[in-house]
């Protein structure tokens, strides 16, 4: 299995291989990407696609966590005298 070319961003090493060759490795590289490594998928020499390593979310968000815990005032939308001065807004 030959790659193409070795990308080196931010201290992170990825690298590429043509669709022709993941198809045929790609057990491989799913081994490789198992172990933490990302690899970039070329179509020509456009990279089109990175395999990477699957991670569950930390947690799932709740509806109405924050329920009666954050008030809005009521004049939340509107502008202060001064700042309807300053932007030309009062009549």
């Amino acid at each position: 299995m030959t790659n193409l070319a070795i990308w080196r961003t931010f201290d992170i090493i990825m690298e590429e291989y043509n669709v022709h060759t993941a198809k045929t490795h790609f057990s491989q590289l799913l081994e490789k990407v198992a172990e933490g490594e990302e690899i970039i998928i070329s179509k020509g020499s456009t990279p089109v696609a990175i395999l990477k390593k699957y991670e569950e979310p930390l947690q799932k968000r709740k509806v109405g966590q924050l329920k009666g815990k954050v008030h809005i005032a009521p004049d939340f939308d509107e502008f202060g005298s001064d700042l309807q001065e300053m932007f030309g807004l009062k009549a």
